[in-house]
């Protein structure tokens, strides 16, 4: 007999509903061997989602029925996949000690109630016993850890995979036309101000005259970036307000606008540089591409696993 070692648990990886209702037989949802899975058991694992789905589309009652739908499938898939390592890891010879199962729900307790009190008047509410909880947490605890340890082998993205991977994916790394600004912003006192208008012309006419971009923005800029000069860094122009995006389109690198005047403020732009649109360069973008890889990569195998043992497995949908 084989005995299933303790691997450190990641509790924020075991994010799974607790209140389920499995022995209530109100309808079967699908067999597996000769485990059944009820549509109680799906409507507590979908619960969690079902909230958030109810406030993202309130008001469009026939598309929060089709995301229901769609979550309640992938809820009994989920549930199928469970029942199916479950059985792999009895089949196989697997041991779990009871010492970590205890470990794992007083952990449980502690992050998610704070103390077992609370956990039993919790329990109490969802019509759940005390060995309920405790036993889908042991599976919880073989599913994570028969999932993990599937696709714990190391996995090597090579330097090709990347590269080929960034030539087929460039507009998805494509930057749009960029701009190296620096700004004067100068805050309006209301509607009928004068004032600030005639500073701002007057800021612009000793910049004219030589007066650098950055001391002026240092001494008279009202905005976040005076002290930093004005300085803006890198931006796309589409991001900026459409009063000030007009303005920047016709200045050339080292240009400085007129007196932009909006509602709320008047500003004074500065293009020191420009780029063109272009894509990231592949160094910028490699540790990206690595890890969308590697997750594609676990994907497929955690995929093939669990087709493995569909075939080995009697499943049967309702």
């Amino acid at each position: 007999m084989k005995l299933f070692r303790l691997i450190p648990v990641l509790a924020a990886a075991m994010c799974l509903p607790v209140g389920t209702r499995a022995d209530v037989a109100d309808g079967i949802k699908a067999v597996v061997s000769e485990r059944a899975i009820t549509y109680a058991e799906v409507e507590d694992y979908t619960r969690p989602a079902v909230e958030a789905l109810r406030r993202q589309y309130a008001g469009q009652p026939d598309v929060f029925q089709e995301k229901l739908n769609s979550a309640l499938n992938d809820s009994l898939e989920q549930l199928v996949e469970r029942q199916l390592i479950l059985k792999s890891f009895e089949a196989d010879g697997y041991k779990l000690p009871e010492s970590v199962v205890d470990q794992f729900v007083n952990e449980r307790i502690r992050e998610r109630y704070g103390d077992r009190i609370t956990l039993m008047k919790t329990l109490q509410a969802q019509g759940m016993t005390f060995e309920q909880f405790r036993k889908q947490l042991r599976e919880q605890y073989i599913e994570y850890q028969l999932r993990n340890q599937n696709v714990s082998r190391e996995i090597v993205i090579s330097p090709y995979k990347v590269e080929t991977y960034y030539l087929a994916h460039q507009d998805d790394f494509k930057l749009d036309d960029q701009i190296k600004l620096r700004m004067i912003v100068l805050t309006k006192s209301g509607a009928e101000d004068t004032n600030t208008i005639k500073l701002a012309r007057e800021i612009q006419t000793k910049i004219k005259q030589g007066t650098g971009f950055i001391e002026m923005a240092s001494v008279y800029s009202q905005g976040s970036q005076q002290h930093q000069g004005g300085d803006w860094g890198w931006v796309e122009p589409t991001k900026l307000r459409p009063e000030l995006a007009a303005a920047a389109a016709p200045l050339k690198a080292g240009e400085t606008s007129d007196a932009i005047d909006t509602a709320d403020s008047i500003y004074l732009m500065f293009i020191e540089d420009k780029k063109p649109s272009h894509a990231k360069p592949l160094a910028d973008v490699r540790s990206e591409i690595e890890k969308s890889l590697r997750a594609q990569q676990q994907a497929q195998l955690q995929k093939t696993w669990i087709d493995g043992l569909k075939k080995k497995t009697f499943i049967r949908y309702f």
